[in-house]
């Protein structure tokens, strides 16, 4: 099945699942699975790592932040796209736990194939984004850039802003949640 047959057949029953369609969100969460978990083993491949578990355990923290993320789906934006991106994110943050450089990583792939090119809606997202980020304590700025944006590790943002590694894990939890709030917010609108 091509990327944009997948596409015509997952949108409506993700926007279902969204409605609130409990068997549509489990058919989606089983049909993305399939193609998330290819590409997946695909990547890890690329980068050196060919262990099925290693796949498994990356596609179960994909699920979830899939699940915790759906209320961030754009419903003008392709839902494979979404889904991949958020799988090429926790691919990375898998391969930078486990000691492997993500450089090894092809930048383009399906998600950035079949995205829509929106550069008006990047300038608003990178606008906003940085509206989030000016709101929040100077000290938990500093940390979600080095964490999320700069690849920092907690220890190396905790040590550079004088925190404990939970202090600065909790910081950025908190940072993270006010950001999202603000967003959500500014998406609603008046």
């Amino acid at each position: 099945m091509s990327l944009q047959e997948l596409e015509t057949q997952l949108r409506p029953i993700f926007l279902a699942a969204l409605a609130g369609d409990a068997a549509a969100y489990r058919l989606f969460l089983d049909t993305i699975s399939v193609r998330l978990r290819g590409y997946l083993r695909q990547m890890l491949a690329r980068a050196g790592r060919s262990e099925p578990s290693e796949a498994e355990d990356v596609l179960q923290e994909t699920l979830l932040a899939l699940h915790l993320a759906r209320h961030t789906y754009d419903a003008a934006s392709p839902v494979t796209a979404w889904a991949h991106a958020i799988a090429r994110y926790k691919l990375v943050d898998h391969l930078r736990r486990s000691g492997r450089h993500a450089g090894a990583l092809p930048l383009e792939d399906e998600a950035d194939r079949l995205a829509v090119p929106a550069e008006a809606g990047a300038t608003e997202a990178r606008l906003d984004l940085a509206r989030a980020m000016a709101a929040l304590p100077e000290r938990t700025r500093r940390l979600i850039d080095q964490v999320k944006f700069q690849g920092a590790s907690i220890a190396e943002a905790a040590g550079s802003t004088g925190m404990t590694e939970t202090a600065a894990k909790v910081a950025i939890h908190r940072g993270l949640q006010a950001m999202a709030k603000f967003l959500s917010k500014r998406r609603a609108g008046p």
